[in-house]
């Protein structure tokens, strides 16, 4: 039983331009809520109050916005890492089964709830679809396990996108904090955090669960807010 989550939300956005130079993305506004008050309140929705944010850029500005009543994780090398040492550093306070989550994704709630469902214990949302380009997080999935997760796979080899949003077990769990362990002793702590979920797949099955066509954006550039403003947003939540 998932009864835990993980927001990442210590990165920078510098591809937002001047919309996150003193204001970090999951607190850009989509009508009458901000992106992480949207994440909350699906988590809340789907039976999940025991939420740890991992901040860094504006740290006091997301405490300070969030309030009381969530764990808070920072991440001090924000500037010089990216979301896999978040992911880290989350992990070693925070023990599994989890749902994590990257704090830029606007999501409808049954994409949450059926991944919640899911029987399989560790798996990652897809949203299958052909036409993907180089910013994609592309995935690679066979029957319904995901063999391969990366940006720079041949787009014509990909079965669809990485929506930004897994949950793992308990044992799973362990196995990731391991690998993530791993890669940061290593060194690589500028990764994106599905670098550690590329690794387990030869060993520990990561099974993927459709969008099944449910609205969702990640938001990297002005253009993917605007759009989760007048067309996703509207969408999920009807009148807004």
């Amino acid at each position: 039983m998932t009864t835990r989550a993980i927001i990442l939300a210590a990165g920078k956005s510098k591809r937002l331009g001047a919309l996150t130079e003193q204001r970090p993305k999951c607190l850009l506004k989509l009508n009458d809520a901000t992106i992480i008050d949207h994440q909350i309140a699906n988590l809340r929705l789907n039976g999940i109050t025991d939420i740890t944010i991992v901040t860094g850029f504006c740290d006091d500005m997301v405490r300070a916005h969030c309030g009381p009543g969530f764990g808070y994780i920072l991440n001090p090398v924000f500037d010089t890492t990216n979301s896999i040492y978040s992911l880290w550093l989350a992990l070693r306070e925070v023990p599994g089964p989890f749902v994590v989550m990257n704090s830029d994704v606007v999501f409808h709630p049954d994409i949450l709830k059926n991944l919640l469902a899911s029987a399989h214990p560790d798996a990652l949302t897809v949203s299958f679809q052909s036409g993907l380009g180089d910013e994609e997080m592309k995935v690679k999935v066979k029957g319904d396990r995901i063999m391969d997760i990366r940006k720079d796979m041949n787009p014509a080899e990909a079965d669809g996108e990485n929506v930004g949003l897994l949950k793992f077990c308990e044992a799973g769990s362990r196995v990731l904090f391991a690998k993530s362990t791993e890669l940061v002793a290593r060194g690589v702590v500028n990764a994106w955090a599905p670098r550690a979920f590329q690794e387990l797949c030869p060993t520990q099955p990561i099974y993927a669960v459709s969008t099944n066509g449910l609205p969702w954006i990640e938001i990297d550039f002005p253009e993917d807010l605007e759009r989760a403003r007048t067309e996703i947003y509207p969408r999920i939540v009807p009148g807004k």
